[in-house]
C-alpha cells in the first residue's frame, strides 16, 4: 500500500499544475513547460547526485547512477534508457500544449489522460511481456470513463474535433508511457529511484535551457511569475517524481499509470475548491467513477507488493 500511496501523492502534486497556472501571470505554454523542466529536472539531478554522494560515504553499493550488469553493453543501455527517456519528457508537454490548443483543454486532457494507462499497458506487454491483469484492466477502464465523463461535463472545448489535435494529445500519452518504461528499465538495472528519475530529468532539463532562452521570458519577472515557475518545478516535477519513481520501483508501469489519473480527480477537487469552479451534477459522477477505478486498482495491488518505506524506496 506504501507504494500506491506514494504514486498517489505523486499525482496529487501533478492535480495542482493547472490551479498553479491559473493563479499566475499568463504566459507561453512551451516557455512555462521549459521552465517547469529546467528547475525540476535540474532539482532531481541534484537530488540523485546529493543520495549518490551520501551513499558513498556509508559505504553503500548500488546508489549510483551505475548498471548492476557491467561492460559497455550494459553502459549502452543505460545510456540508450536515459536517453529514450529524457525524449519521452521533453516530447509530453509540446504534444500535450498541441493537443489542448487544437480541440481545447477538455478533449485534449481526456485524450493524453486516457490514453496514457492504455499505451503503458500495451508497450510493457509488447516490451517486456507482461501482462498487466484483468483487474488492472478492469481498473483502468472505470477510471478512463470517469476522466471521460469528468471531461464532457466541465470542458468548453470546440465541437469539431481535429484529428492532428487528437494525434498529438495521442502522442502525449506515448511520451508518457515510454519516461515511464525508460524508468523501470532503469530501476531493473539496479539504480536508486531517484537516480533513475534524475539521469532522464536532469537530461532533459539540459535540453530544456536554450528552449526557454528561445522564449519570451518576461513572465516570470511579473508578479506570481517566478513562484509558479518554482512550484510547477520543485512541486508538480521534483517532489513528484521522487514520489512517482519510488512507487514504480515496486508496482508495474502499467499500475502506476492507472493511478496517476489521480491528477484530473485532484485538479477537479482544486478548481472547485481554490478556484470556485462550479461541478455539475454529471461531474460529481465522474468523479466517483474515477475514484472507484484507482480504490479498485490499490485494493487488487496490494496483495502482491512488498512493504517498503519512502527512504528505503528512493535508495537502492
Amino acid at each position: 500500500m506504501r507504494s500506491v500511496l506514494l504514486v498517489l501523492a505523486a499525482a496529487i502534486c501533478f492535480g495542482t499544475t493547472g490551479t498553479a497556472q491559473a493563479l499566475g501571470p499568463e504566459a507561453d505554454p512551451l516557455s512555462i513547460g521549459a521552465a517547469r523542466i529546467l528547475i525540476g529536472g535540474g532539482a532531481l539531478a541534484a537530488v540523485a547526485l546529493a543520495l549518490h554522494v551520501a551513499g558513498r560515504r556509508r559505504g553503500a553499493i548500488g546508489t549510483s547512477a551505475a548498471p548492476t550488469s557491467g561492460g559497455r553493453a550494459g553502459s549502452a543501455g543505460v545510456a540508450v534508457a536515459v536517453v529514450v527517456g529524457a525524449s519521452g519528457v521533453i516530447a509530453y508537454q509540446p504534444a500535450f500544449f498541441a493537443g489542448t490548443e487544437a480541440n481545447g483543454v477538455a478533449v485534449g486532457t481526456v485524450v493524453a489522460l486516457g490514453s496514457a494507462p492504455v499505451l503503458t499497458g500495451l508497450l510493457d506487454w509488447t516490451l517486456r511481456r507482461r501482462f498487466p491483469g484483468r483487474g488492472w484492466m478492469v481498473a483502468t477502464a472505470l477510471a478512463t470513463t470517469g476522466v471521460a465523463v469528468l471531461a464532457a461535463t466541465t470542458g468548453t472545448g470546440p465541437t469539431a474535433v481535429d484529428p492532428l489535435g487528437i494525434a498529438a494529445s495521442v502522442g502525449a500519452g506515448g511520451a508518457y508511457a515510454v519516461y515511464t518504461l525508460a524508468g523501470k528499465a532503469l530501476l531493473d538495472r539496479g539504480f536508486s529511484s531517484a537516480a533513475s528519475m534524475g539521469a532522464m530529468f536532469g537530461v532533459a532539463a539540459a535540453i530544456s535551457l536554450p528552449v526557454l532562452l528561445a522564449t519570451d521570458t518576461s513572465w516570470l519577472a511579473a508578479p506570481g511569475g517566478l513562484a509558479m515557475a518554482l512550484w510547477l518545478g520543485l512541486v508538480t516535477t521534483t517532489a513528484a517524481y521522487l514520489f512517482f519513481g519510488a512507487g514504480l520501483r515496486r508496482l508495474a508501469p502499467a499500475t502506476v499509470s492507472t493511478l496517476t489519473l489521480g491528477e484530473p480527480l485532484t485538479a477537479t477537487l482544486l478548481g472547485v475548491l481554490v478556484l470556485h469552479e462550479q461541478l455539475p451534477g454529471t461531474a460529481v459522477l465522474g468523479l466517483a467513477v474515477l475514484a472507484s477505478g484507482i480504490v479498485l486498482l490499490a485494493v487488487s495491488s496490494t496483495g502482491r507488493m512488498p512493504r517498503r518505506d519512502l527512504a528505503g524506496a528512493l535508495s537502492p
